[in-house]
């Protein structure tokens, strides 16, 4: 193979306060994100956007006015990029954002101008949702027909208990509580709290099977540690609107701790890099929380980030699938998600395919 482009995916964010009402008019006008006929949908997101920017500006004021998940991304694609060298005569790792620059029509522009002989997609969501991995390669596919864009595609859904996620978390757990034991004393009891962002609970009734691939991920985490009698639980953050949302939240979760006077291991179970709801909402608003709620002691677990570990784990995923030695996220059997999680792309013959949702 002469020339391999693999395109890495994430959500965003905004690179400048004035850049929050434009970011969350992507977010929000995005039919994986708001289920609604375009006339409707469009001036829905607008009100939505500028309703929410002053709240936004206050979070992205407290981190430096802007989010680093691009930068961040950036180096998590040139590590990948090195990893993968030996792969082709020439590996580009190009970087496609949902919802910010560099946008999805970008990254399409910069891969056409590489003129690769094979694409291979890979988001940086570990765990497979319709609203965050189908809807970015809806994306790709749409804008990449667009521009005549054909080589050989694949796509890697997701890698919820992928060896080299499960060891960087593992890893950087063990730290985290090899710290508070520093600190505070081996015979401290703590929780660790794995905490994902949430979702509606109606995406998850649909089928998505997001919640079940993030549980797993946390209970293979878990077995890594090999802590007996390990205290913990998975939890969910960033709850917005009247909808009724997946649980138990994260708030919920750090209340409980307080009443338990246990002290908190905080784990950002379903994000691979730091930006506003680790920064800001685990580390300062839910950090404020624990205070109050009299929790002992709280740590919060780094992102992965370009842990070598992680980048490893991506590059294998991609040396397998390119060498086509099997589907990059089953597990066993046929399919990796059990049968009632009818939007995973796995769908067996019988079940119906999942929609890819049309921007």
């Amino acid at each position: 193979m002469k020339r391999l482009a693999v395109v890495v995916f994430n959500l965003g964010g905004p690179d400048g306060l004035d850049a929050i009402e434009p970011f969350l008019f992507n977010l929000f006008s995005d039919p994986a994100i708001i289920n609604l006929p375009l006339i409707i949908r469009k001036p829905l997101a607008w009100y939505i956007a500028r309703k929410r920017a002053p709240i936004a500006r206050e979070i992205y004021s407290k981190i430096g006015g802007r989010s680093p998940l691009v930068d961040q991304t950036q180096a998590q694609a040139e590590a990948l990029e090195e990893s993968l060298a030996d792969l082709a005569d020439e590996v580009r790792v190009f970087v496609a954002m949902r919802y910010w620059h560099p946008l999805v029509p970008e990254a399409v522009r910069a891969v056409q101008a590489f003129d690769p002989d094979h694409v291979v997609l890979l988001p940086l969501y570990p765990q497979y949702s319709t609203s965050t991995t189908e809807s970015s390669f809806a994306a790709w596919h749409k804008y990449a027909r667009r521009a005549g864009l054909a080589p050989p595609t694949q796509e890697i859904c997701c890698y919820p208990i992928n060896d080299g996620w499960l060891e960087a978390q593992a890893s950087l757990i063990t730290t985290t509580i090899e710290d508070m034991r520093r600190r505070d004393g081996t015979d401290k009891p703590f929780r660790v709290l794995f905490s994902a962002h949430g979702l509606p609970k109606k995406v998850i009734e649909r089928g998505d099977p997001y919640q079940w691939q993030v549980e797993e991920t946390a209970r293979a985490v878990v077995g890594a540690l090999d802590i007996p009698d390990l205290d913990w639980t998975v939890c969910y953050q960033s709850r917005v609107g009247p909808l009724e949302w997946i649980g138990p939240s994260t708030e919920e979760e750090i209340a409980r701790a307080g009443v338990d006077k246990v002290a908190l291991i905080v784990v950002p179970i379903a994000f691979v890099s730091e930006h506003s709801e680790t920064l800001v909402e685990l580390d300062i608003e839910y950090g404020e929380l624990a205070e109050a709620s009299g929790v002992p002691a709280y740590y919060r677990v780094p992102a992965v980030g370009i842990d070598q570990r992680f980048i490893d784990g991506l590059g294998r995923l991609v040396r397998r699938i390119v060498r086509r030695a099997g589907h990059t996220c089953r597990t066993r059997g046929p399919r990796n998600c059990p049968i009632e999680n009818k939007r995973c792309p796995n769908t067996p013959p019988g079940r119906s395919a999942p929609t890819r949702a049309a921007s």
